[in-house]
């Protein structure tokens, strides 16, 4: 039975916790979930990362001799900032208007969290029996670097799940595929010179332009479609260079933000790119610019789980008459890294729309968050029973 006040209380308090990153300071938000957790009997370890960062793990253990391997929830504790457009609604007021929940990480993703939380909790107070541990990893940094997954895969935590649930936004989907990151910075170096004599410098923004034009007319290396997750993309997303209007600029810098499906490797695209550097190199006279690689997250496929799809599928269809098909989605999650820790299968389900994600007004539907609380708690009691 869900505790729908004793739920709503606990979402309202994470969201009014500021954990913005950058800078984050997940660990007030570690610290409340470990309050909360604590009174109702479950077990908890803050794993700090530093002074005000942390990744916590809460745990409903089994007493059974011999146990299966255990299931692990998980979900961030940081969010996006809050952005500049204004807010109908205070961001961190975490106000509920027709039956609404407005705030920043409402939907990303501290309506799964709690609801994940919720459900171990309604586990512990039915006393079940079950064959293997329950356990939540919260982790820190998830919407910059995912240094908080990169540190948990060193712990058994990842290492001896069976299955894996990431609460990220899913709308009641089931996602059981997300495309790769790849983000690299380009940087075109020239050579400054007065604006009125432009035959003594190098102009790296000119230079920085031959490498846009080859970049929109790239093509990704010959793959099919993913069945899941469509083609790679590839987008300019920032852009900076030039000191004033009459000084020839000596440096120019983009950064390329790539979605990659698992048809297709990161190694590949740098190539590509390195290859598109040289082809100018080779044309353009005086031509210096270097790549580096900023962010670079594994795509993951786990639409061969049939097992396990085949039990979500079967507890969503129970719970809400709804039948799913398994689906890929463009975002990436801390999977990408709890993917090469560990053979479990890794699958998103959780409250929210993504499409509210990192929006103004963002909120959660508080029906669609009590039904994720039944949903995990249903099919957790099912998986380890």
């Amino acid at each position: 039975m869900i505790n729908k006040e004793r739920a709503t209380q606990f979402l309202q308090t994470l969201v009014q916790i500021n954990s913005v990153n950058p800078p984050a300071n997940e660990l007030v938000v570690a610290h409340k979930i470990a309050e909360h957790c604590t009174s109702y009997g479950l077990e908890v370890d803050i794993q700090m990362i530093d002074d005000a960062r942390a990744n916590i793990i809460v745990r409903l253990l089994s007493n059974a001799k011999e146990k299966n391997a255990s299931l692990v929830f998980s979900g961030h504790l940081d969010t996006v900032p809050v952005g500049d457009i204004p807010w109908d609604y205070e961001p961190f007021s975490a106000e509920i208007i027709d039956g609404k929940m407005y705030g920043r990480g409402t939907t990303d993703m501290k309506g799964g969290v709690a609801a994940l939380l919720e459900a171990m909790i309604i586990l512990k107070e039915k006393k079940i029996p079950l064959k293997g541990d329950l356990l939540f990893l919260g982790t820190a940094g998830e919407e910059v670097d995912c240094i908080g997954a990169k540190h948990a895969i060193e712990t058994d935590i990842v290492k001896n799940a069976g299955a894996i649930i990431i609460a990220e936004p899913s709308n009641g989907e089931i996602f059981c595929a997300h495309k790769g990151v790849l983000w690299l910075e380009i940087e075109t170096f020239g050579k400054t010179a007065h604006g009125s004599m432009p035959q003594n410098g190098i102009n790296a923004i000119t230079h920085m332009h031959k490498v846009i034009s080859a970049l929109q007319t790239y093509s990704f290396r010959a793959v099919e479609e993913h069945p899941l997750l469509g083609r790679p993309t590839l987008v300019i997303s920032t852009i900076k260079g030039g000191v004033t209007t009459n000084v020839i600029p000596d440096y120019c810098a983009i950064r390329i933000d790539i979605r990659y499906t698992p048809l297709l490797s990161h190694q590949e695209i740098i190539e590509d790119i390195k290859g598109i550097i040289g082809e100018i190199q080779k044309t353009e006279h005086d031509f210096n610019a270097k790549i580096h690689v900023l962010h670079d997250l594994n795509s993951i496929d786990y639409s061969g789980s049939q097992a396990l799809l085949a039990q979500l599928k079967a507890v969503k269809n129970e719970l809400s008459n709804v039948t799913l098909l398994e689906k890929g989605v463009n975002y990436y999650t801390d999977g990408s890294v709890f993917s090469v820790a560990t053979n479990a299968p890794i699958i998103i389900y959780g409250p929210g729309n993504e499409n509210l994600a990192h929006q103004p007004n963002e909120h959660i539907e508080m029906n669609a968050f009590f039904d994720a609380i039944e949903f995990y708690s249903v099919f957790a009691e099912r998986y380890l029973t």
